[in-house]
């Protein structure tokens, strides 16, 4: 019988099979050209020697987009408003779910990079084959905001931090976390809301022996909204 976390790695490689034909990676794409480990700074001299803006991609990872298709028109809709020669696409440098909007950029000449805590490398999370560059984060977290009001953790301040403008599109608590502390950081953020993969969240509750979900909108969807309003 496979253990609930084997189980849980066989529904995010399930999830890669849910890709819209509009995320294949376009045969330009070979992986990531530039590999690097910094922190927030490190990042930052980087970018700046590109001469570039930031436009940063949240979203969902793992949980994958009930609606893929609805994603990459939303996300095309987004990059057609913006110069390939004067802006990078960042994401969080993983395959997976948001991770499919970096084929889209490379389609349309950007350039793309990727922002990921170390323990994608330590786990051996699958990068993006258009991702041009990738920059680990040392961090024992994911990312998002840490226990007992320390902050956000080295991921998500490097994400923010190096970030000229943030779009959400669905999304998780750490894209909720990135998307609150850009807005209070005075950064322009939009947020289009969008469905986890209903079958996806049911069998990763199921495994966990929680109750089915009823919601499947994401943590930074209420948070957002809410934001917005006030």
């Amino acid at each position: 019988m496979l253990s609930v976390s084997k189980a849980l790695a066989a529904i995010a490689l399930l999830a890669g099979s849910f890709m819209s034909n509009a995320a294949a990676a376009p045969l330009a794409c070979k992986g990531p050209a530039h590999i690097h480990t910094g922190d927030a700074a490190t990042i930052a001299r980087h970018l700046k020697a590109t001469g570039k803006q930031v436009l940063t991609f949240e979203g969902y990872s793992g949980a994958g987009y009930q609606d893929p298709d609805a994603l990459m028109r939303e996300a095309s809709r987004i990059l057609d408003r913006h110069d390939p020669a004067r802006t990078l696409i960042n994401s969080g440098g993983t395959a997976e779910g948001m991770g499919q909007i970096y084929a889209l950029a490379k389609e349309k000449g950007f350039n793309t990079l990727g922002i990921v805590s170390s323990l994608a490398r330590q786990e051996r999370v699958p990068l993006s084959p258009c991702v041009d560059t990738v920059f680990f984060v040392p961090d024992r977290t994911w990312g998002g905001e840490l226990p007992q009001g320390r902050g956000l953790s080295p991921t998500s301040s490097a994400i923010v931090r190096n970030s000229d403008a943030l779009v959400g599109i669905g999304g998780g608590e750490i894209a909720r976390d990135e998307l609150l502390a850009a807005r209070r950081a005075g950064k322009p953020v939009t947020f289009i809301p969008a469905d986890m993969n209903h079958k996806l969240a049911r069998e990763k509750a199921r495994l966990k022996g929680l109750p089915e979900p009823k919601e499947f909108g994401g943590a930074a969807a209420a948070a957002l909204v809410e934001a917005v309003a006030k």
